[in-house]
């Protein structure tokens, strides 16, 4: 594809949703596939994103992990311009916000608004700046583009659209019902210069014979004037690198163990602030590994392996493990030498004590104590791609994470593992990604396997990235086959079709509104 937009930028489409975990990110990520697939030079792009999954690219910056997987659909190596606002929740009311893969500090939602105005600039010039370097950009919303209450400040949906001139295609998970009221809700309460870039809908997570949906389909395209695009299938195991808790099973994974053997059973502890829990995605796809998410003590106890994932929120999620009890299991496993692995701020709790005055401004507090380890809070977040050897193997990972760790070495029984230690059957890292290589993978799985009184073998030929690849194309398939491709092209090639209705809510007349269906952005 060679025509440029008038600004010289390249052809862009902007992918939102009736609500959040519609299938936003799954859809883009496929648009990016097929589009690779077709020989075009695309590239993903979410201008602001909410979540506590993210990576480092290759240039050191933190970005979302679901526009990382977009652009390994798109063929390419991520950057901090593909997501240049990331929201990381603390809690309930603030969120540290990174813009341009960098920490740029804590915000509530009220003092958020105040900063909306030089983010949305920078939005848009990323944005700029990718099309400038691509030849296409594919553009993932975020929740709804009909939070009215939240219209006046959008930089991610409708004012990304509007302020960019973008298509705008809106995807409803028809599985958890109402997908009709949704697509038509979310257009109506759009004002009108909005609902003039609305281009179509996609219809995500249909199970059963097309035929069925046609009358509504034909309803729909009568009421708004506008295409279903693409009835997408249901499709099982598309759940790597999904991008927040919303998304998050109790348990994952294919599960099958090899004929004659118990499953390894994995217990993943889900904290509240739980992040980057796509650790874990790499067991998930192991035969003979049973891995579930676990909140109580009775989950946790009689699991072959526990596991303290990543938190946004150490301080704070460890006194909601030890409310819970889950503190008294994971020292009885320890007694007993049953595995425990912790990863980054999992690795924090497992430690004798976290001086925090920067995350959760707690002081100093007691850890675990399963590990010989002091954790202090650094203001500077760490952000890298290491790389070392672990049982032999070669690993790869990121890390993300304010807290320093010191080991005291002169432990009895602390040996190294990875950049953290090992002390018996308590395994500690900051490194995210690490169970992703294969083949330390299956030496740090048969090591839990000898240490739990297992005879589990892990399997020689599971290759991750090699199963990510195929989810991939997976998802390009999914486009190909189910989405109408020449109206995909179209609106790239022309945008929004012209003259499009537009739809007003119940009760209200078009003469109420000052507004008119052309596009004003």
């Amino acid at each position: 594809m060679t025509r440029t937009e008038p600004d010289g930028g390249a052809p862009s489409l902007l992918v939102t949703g009736t609500t959040s975990d519609a299938g936003k990110s799954v859809v883009a990520a496929g648009l990016c596939r097929w589009l690779a697939r077709q020989g075009v030079k695309v590239a993903p792009f979410k201008a602001q994103n909410m979540s506590l999954n993210s990576v480092v690219t290759p240039d050191g910056a933190e970005i979302g992990r679901a526009q990382a997987m977009q652009a390994a659909a798109s063929g390419i190596e991520p950057d901090a311009g593909m997501n240049p606002i990331l929201l990381k929740p603390g809690g309930d009311r603030s969120s540290q916000v990174v813009v341009r893969g960098r920490p740029a500090g804590e915000a509530d939602a009220v003092s958020y608004r105040e900063h909306k105005e030089w983010l949305r600039d920078i939005a848009v010039e990323s944005l700029a700046e990718l099309r400038s370097r691509y030849e296409v950009v594919i553009c993932e919303g975020a929740g709804s583009p009909a939070e009215i209450n939240l219209r006046d400040g959008d930089l991610a949906n409708m004012g990304l659209a509007r302020a960019a001139g973008l298509p705008v295609l809106v995807v409803g998970d028809i599985d958890r019902g109402g997908v009709f009221a949704g697509l038509h809700g979310t257009l109506a309460l759009l004002e009108p210069a909005d609902q003039a870039l609305v281009a179509g809908f996609v219809i995500n997570k249909f199970r059963g014979a097309r035929e069925l949906l046609e009358p509504g389909l034909r309803m729909l395209r009568e009421l708004t004037g506008r295409e279903v695009h693409g009835v997408l299938p249901w499709l099982d195991g598309m759940w790597l690198d999904v991008e927040d808790s919303l998304a998050l099973s109790v348990d994952r994974g294919p599960m099958a163990a090899p004929v004659g053997e118990q499953p390894l059973r994995v217990a993943v502890v889900r904290f509240p602030r739980i992040s980057n829990f796509t650790d874990i995605d790499a067991l998930t796809v192991e035969p003979g590994v049973d891995v579930r998410f676990v909140t109580t003590p009775h989950e946790l106890e009689d699991a072959d392996l526990a596991i303290l994932p990543g938190t946004r929120a150490t301080v704070a999620d460890l006194a909601w493990l030890r409310e819970r009890g889950l503190d008294g299991v994971l020292a009885r496993r320890a007694a007993r030498g049953h595995p425990v692995l912790g990863i980054c701020g999992g690795y924090q709790m497992l430690a004798r004590e976290i001086r925090d005055d920067v995350e959760s401004a707690a002081g100093t507090v007691n850890g675990l104590d399963l590990l010989p380890t002091t954790v202090t809070f650094a203001a500077e977040k760490t952000l890298g791609r290491p790389e070392g050897t672990c049982y032999g193997e070669r690993v790869v990972g990121y890390e993300i994470h304010h807290g320093q760790t010191e080991v005291a070495w002169s432990g009895a029984g602390t040996v190294p593992f990875l950049d953290g230690c090992r002390v018996g059957a308590v395994w500690g890292t900051t490194w995210h990604g690490a169970l992703e290589n294969n083949a330390f993978r299956r030496a740090f799985l048969a090591d839990v396997a000898e240490c739990a009184g297992r005879s589990f073998v892990a399997a020689a030929g599971t290759d991750f990235a090699a199963e990510r690849t195929a989810r991939l194309d997976a998802l390009g398939d999914m486009v190909e086959r189910h989405m109408d491709t020449g109206a995909i092209w179209r609106l790239l090639e022309s945008g929004a079709p012209s003259g499009l209705p537009v739809v007003w809510p119940a009760g209200v007349a078009p003469a109420a509104s000052s507004g008119s269906g052309e596009n004003t952005g």
